[in-house]
């Protein structure tokens, strides 16, 4: 019966949405939970980037989540001060990714570089002194001056 008195106290339209905000809430109130058990002391264990990475997810989600009550609430939260919060978390965000991308990027083996030069500079002259008779190899001669 209560149901029933629920269901005249909003068009019946919106009751679709409404069972997906509710889902979406107790989600997103079971992430915060876990968040909220992450003792200190297994905060610190984490290496400074991944800390870096939970700090800021943090932070972003109990602003978006302010975001969203503002909205509730009537009040325009683009002329609000979370505007700017969440611009400035957004940026350390980026800043954050720079840092993982620079660290996945691919490096440079300074022995490899030089043997690839030192093989793409390959000289006849060498060679001789080697006893090679340089041959097969006149296509490859390359001076430098």
């Amino acid at each position: 019966m209560a149901d029933e008195g629920l269901a005249e106290d909003y068009p019946t339209e919106i009751e679709e949405y409404l069972t997906g905000f509710e889902s979406s809430v107790s989600s997103v109130l079971s992430v915060i939970q876990t968040l909220m058990s992450v003792s200190k002391g297994e905060h610190l264990k984490l290496d400074p980037l991944d800390q870096a990475k939970l700090d800021l997810m943090s932070a972003y989600t109990l602003n978006s989540l302010f975001w969203m009550y503002l909205m509730t609430q009537g009040v325009n939260p683009k002329e609000h001060g979370i505007k700017q919060e969440l611009e400035r978390i957004r940026t350390y965000m980026n800043r954050l990714k720079e840092i993982t991308d620079k660290k996945k990027a691919a490096r440079l083996d300074k022995g490899a570089a030089s043997r690839f030069v030192r093989n793409a500079l390959w000289d006849a002259e060498d060679s001789k002194g080697k006893g090679s008779t340089g041959g097969p190899h006149k296509a490859k001669q390359r001076k430098l001056n």
